[in-house]
Parts: structure tokens; C-alpha cells; sequence
């Protein structure tokens, strides 16, 4: 729906209130379609729509151009009849989520995954070929320090893959936790500029990570497939193998939910952001990624099965190498845990995103 007015010699062809005006010589044209915030669709509240009105008109008037009664009606008509698609409003409820945005911005969760894949090793003299070198250089130096000079078990398996599987797997969630913890920080600038679910950011690092960590996973399978024809003692339980893209999912809840909260935390409090690599470290070693849990002495095996992590390590063991321990009360407590975490990690992050421009 267009209206044509008059501005001395010139002449404008303007829609509704747009954000984007293309100025030619004395000529001017309002974008046509729905009215976008930051490129986000918006719905005036209906009692407001008199007040778009007569402030549309004023602006016009002021600008030089000549509105006549019939002009005057034709944009009232225009504002009253527009289609929009979405409401925008200031204050949500604590639950409201808005989960079905994610969908709609999938397009835009892909470009972040396409730009954190491709900028990870951009400029590098090895490029891609450090998602290959990072858990082979740490599995050698676990095999080395814990597994020949400290003597630490390994439940009968070759050490090199023992220790390629822990990394393999903790590595994934080591990342997906610092990545998505810095979200806030480290998009400040681009979240003042445009509006687009928050929560797309950190969905994106989970993909952009599980890219990596599919093709660190097929480096360990080919160990594994080294290792077995060399007469290891390995046995891939295939039921679990089955089932392993659920231990990923519980993994990627765990760091997404653990990631968000700090994420949330770090617009307030900044020193969370060192204390996230150092606790990740500590972490690591209350998981059995360099141990199995059967050489933990049994009246401390409690504080390590309390880490939702160590029933994910064990169960990747047992289903690639045949070797640890599978319980599914702990697989559960694991699975409730992270759903615990998921959901926290939503209302907080969902609560701070509409705040967090003023103390960043």
C-alpha cells in the first residue's frame, strides 16, 4: 500500500514508520514491508496507533510536505490496516523463554557455527589440522606423566587410548562450557546493535564444538580400530554405541547449562571470568579422565559419582573399549542434573538479557 505526496518539486513515496530511509537528491523512499527493530518484526500496542499517526503526519508536515484531508485519511488507513508478525514488548514473563525464536534465527545460528568453525585457526600455518594435533599432543603427554612415570591403572586398556577417550570427551565439554560462558562479554557489541535470540549464540557454539568434536572422535575410533588389530584387548559394546548420542546431548545440557549461569553471572561480577579456565582444570581431575573410578578407594568414590560428568566418561568407555563401569541410576541422575542445570541456566540468562546492556 503506497501513498504519494507532494514535497515541493519532489515527490516521496512513503509506507509506515521504517527505520531505513534512502535519501536521492530531493527524492525519499520509506522501506516498504513490516516495520522492523533491529531487524526484528514489532506490533504497536492497538491504543497506540492514533498517537503513530499524528506523529507520523507532524514529521511529515515538518519535512515540507503538503497533506491534504484526503492524505491524512490515506495514512491513517495505511497504519490501521498493516500486517504485522510479532510483538515486541519490554517486560516478559521469567518462564517466557521464547524457544520458537531459535528456530526462526536458524539461519543466522548457522552462520555463527560457519564463523566459529572457519575463524578458530584462520591465519594459522597448520590450520584445521590442530583439531587433529591438540588431543594427540595431550594424550601423549598423559601417557607419558600419569601413565609411565605416575603408574596410574588404566583397567587393563592401552593407555593411549584410555587417555584419548577422556580427553576426546572432556575436551568437548571443557569447550562448550569457557565458550559459552563468555557469551555476554564477548558480544556486548553486537548485541547493542541488533536484535536477534540471545540464547542463538551460545546453541551456536554447542554445534560449532560438536563439529570438533566429531572429528576428534574419529581420530580416537581409528585408534581404536589400530589397537584392536593389533590384538588389544578392546571390545566395543555395540547397545551403548547405540545410545551414544545421547551421553553427547547430556554433555552438551551440562556445559550449555553450567556455561549460561556463569555467562550471566560474568555481566556483574568479571572476576567469574578467570575463575572458569582454572575451575574447568580442577575440575577435570574430579572426573575420571586420567583415572578409572574403580582405583578411587570405595569411601571416596561418592564425591567423584556426584560429578554428573563422571557417569558420561565411564559410559563412552564401556561403550567404545569395553572397559569401566555403566549404571543407568547414575546415567539418570546425570541426565536429571543436566536438565536441572538447562533450565536454570534459561530463566537466569533469559532474566539478564533484558538488563545486561547497563552493567556490561
Amino acid at each position: 500500500m503506497a501513498l504519494l505526496l507532494e514535497r515541493r518539486s519532489a515527490q516521496v513515496l512513503p509506507d509506515r514508520l521504517a527505520l531505513t530511509r534512502i535519501k536521492n537528491d530531493q527524492r525519499f523512499f520509506y522501506e516498504t514491508g513490516n516495520k522492523t527493530m533491529g531487524g526484528r518484526a514489532a506490533r504497536p500496542p492497538q491504543e497506540s496507533r492514533d498517537s503513530i499517526t499524528r506523529r507520523f503526519t507532524t514529521r511529515l508536515l515538518s519535512e515540507g510536505y503538503l497533506l491534504s484531508e484526503g492524505r491524512m485519511l490515506g495514512i491513517q488507513r495505511m497504519i490501521e490496516n498493516e500486517q504485522w508478525d510479532m510483538v515486541i514488548q519490554p517486560q516478559r514473563g521469567l518462564l517466557d523463554l521464547r524457544l520458537g525464536e531459535l528456530w526462526r534465527y536458524r539461519d543466522l545460528v548457522a552462520l555463527f557455527v560457519r564463523r566459529d568453525f572457519v575463524a578458530a585457526y584462520k591465519q594459522t600455518i597448520l590450520g584445521p589440522l590442530w583439531y587433529l594435533i591438540q588431543p594427540l599432543l595431550t594424550t601423549v603427554t598423559f601417557t607419558v606423566i600419569f601413565g609411565n612415570i605416575a603408574s596410574l591403572p588404566t583397567d587393563g586398556l592401552p593407555q593411549f587410548l584410555f587417555y584419548m577417550s577422556g580427553t576426546v570427551v572432556w575436551s568437548y565439554f571443557a569447550a562448550c562450557l569457557t565458550k559459552t560462558s563468555e557469551t555476554f562479554v564477548q558480544n556486548a557489541n553486537l548485541f547493542g546493535k541488533v536484535y536477534f535470540p540471545r540464547m542463538a549464540v551460545p546453541v551456536s557454539i554447542l554445534i560449532s564444538n560438536l563439529i570438533t568434536f566429531l572429528i576428534q572422535f574419529g581420530l580416537f575410533l581409528a585408534f581404536v580400530l589400530f589397537f584392536a588389530l593389533r590384538g588389544a584387548d578392546v571390545r566395543v559394546n555395540w547397545l551403548w554405541v547405540a545410545l551414544s548420542p545421547l551421553l553427547v546431548l547430556v554433555m552438551a545440557g551440562l556445559g550449555l547449562g553450567f556455561g549460561i549461569i556463569i555467562s550471566s553471572l560474568t555481566t556483574k561480577y568479571r572476576d567469574l571470568r578467570f575463575l572458569v579456565a582454572f575451575g574447568v582444570s580442577l575440575l577435570m581431575y574430579a572426573t575420571p579422565v586420567i583415572y578409572p573410578v574403580s582405583s578411587i578407594p570405595a569411601r571416596w568414590q561418592w564425591v567423584i559419582l556426584a560429578n554428573p560428568m563422571t557417569s558420561i566418561v565411564e559410559a563412552f568407555r564401556y561403550a567404545f573399549l569395553g572397559a569401566g563401569s555403566v549404571d543407568l541410576g547414575r546415567l539418570l541422575y546425570s541426565f536429571g542434573f543436566m536438565l536441572a542445570v538447562v533450565f536454570i541456566g534459561a530463566v537466569i540468562f533469559n532474566r539478564v538479557e533484558q538488563t545486561f546492556m547497563d552493567t556490561v
